[in-house]
């Protein structure tokens, strides 16, 4: 897991390394965000897992990104929809068929 002091040197994927110079706030959060989608909902949820880390538990950017991790893992991983596996296939690792 990367620390705050190193992550200025390894901002490829961020697009506002001054996050990382102060604490993080509830509307950086909100920013990350934005209008996710399940194809760049797992990039987005490591974006936010990093901008919290370091957080104590009762911070309010962290609860908040928290909360906005676990949507994420269900848009990406629960929103998708495919027909059933075929005998001769494999399901890929991120489908979550019938239980």
């Amino acid at each position: 897991m990367p620390t705050r002091a190193n992550l200025l040197l390894s901002v490829s994927e961020y697009e506002r390394p001054d996050r990382y110079r102060r604490e993080p706030t509830v509307e950086d959060v909100r920013q990350l965000m934005g209008a996710s989608t399940p194809h760049f909902a797992l990039q987005i949820r490591n974006r936010i897992r990093t901008l919290i880390s370091g957080l104590p538990a009762d911070h309010p950017a962290r609860r908040e990104g928290e909360r906005e991790i676990a949507r994420l893992d269900q848009l990406a991983l629960g929103s998708e929809k495919r027909g059933p596996i075929q005998e001769h296939e494999h399901g890929l690792p991120s489908y979550r068929g019938p239980e």
